[in-house]
């Protein structure tokens, strides 16, 4: 019996889990399948059945629209999927299936080394990815963090203070860091509109981060450094959240010091 794990998303081709976790299995001599799945929100649930089914099954990594849905369909959340309020990794517990969130990891590794200490912080979008970043960024000594939304009201949900996108400007200006935590810009999806993209690149922003990593480089991204920001594609989270996930799936940690290659791969792969 080979063990193998998923990724699930609506849309999910130009996901590149597969290719990450297909890379450290093949690197590790393991034998195990990785594959990526499409699946709308209506068959959230028969899905979760079927899968429970198939003892080979270890769990599956998830991507937009699905992460905070899943977190009322699993049997267990741990710690950080009640925080966050999303998941998006979902792996057995004896015979239970436990929802987690590394997505916090993935920012955390996308941000280290930005000095955000009392820095004022704006996050495009109020789904799974910006509860990640929320998490990540309230931490202790943390400044003021703003949400741009489409539905302002949304930010009662999250618990911070959001403008709607047409007042962006606002919690731009200032910002140590722009996050976009939307699809917004994603290869073959819905744009960023330009007015959003003008007030990026008027805002002069220290840095700038974008979660969407195909294409590599965004408009959202563009705009920034035209602005004058740093920016940071979306590779270094999409590789810091699988590692967790890889080890709860296959039972071993993913190899040391091969990070170059495998950003090469994924690269090349766009």
């Amino acid at each position: 019996m080979i063990p193998w794990a998923e990724v699930i998303g609506d849309p999910i081709a130009h996901s590149l889990s597969p290719s990450i976790h297909r890379f450290w299995l093949e690197t590790l001599g393991i034998a195990g399948r990785y594959e990526a799945t499409q699946v709308r929100a209506p068959d959230l649930g028969s899905f979760l059945s079927q899968r429970r089914a198939d003892v080979a099954w270890r769990g599956c990594n998830v991507t937009a629209p699905h992460k905070e849905r899943l977190a009322g369909l699993v049997d267990q959340l741990d710690d950080a999927a009640v925080a966050v309020g999303a998941v998006n990794c979902v792996h057995r517990t004896g015979g239970e299936l436990s929802g987690t969130n590394t997505d916090v990891e993935g920012v955390s590794q996308a941000l280290h080394g930005l000095a955000l200490r009392g820095a004022k912080v704006a996050i495009i979008g109020g789904g799974g990815g910006a509860r990640a970043a929320l998490h990540y960024l309230r931490q202790p000594g943390a400044g003021e963090v703003r949400l741009v939304l489409r539905d302002p009201e949304k930010a009662l949900l999250l618990d911070s203070p959001a403008v709607p996108v047409a007042e962006a400007g606002r919690a731009f200006r200032s910002a140590a860091l722009i996050v976009n935590a939307t699809p917004l810009g994603l290869a073959g999806g819905e744009p960023m509109p330009d007015e959003l993209l003008a007030q990026v690149r008027e805002a002069g922003a220290a840095a700038a981060f974008d979660m969407v990593y195909r294409p590599l480089e965004t408009p959202f991204l563009t705009a920034a450094r035209e602005g004058g920001a740093r920016t940071i594609d979306g590779l270094g989270m999409l590789i810091g959240q699988a590692r967790r996930a890889f080890s709860l799936f296959f039972g071993a940690q993913p190899p040391a010091g091969t990070d170059g290659e495998l950003r090469r791969r994924l690269a090349a792969d766009q």
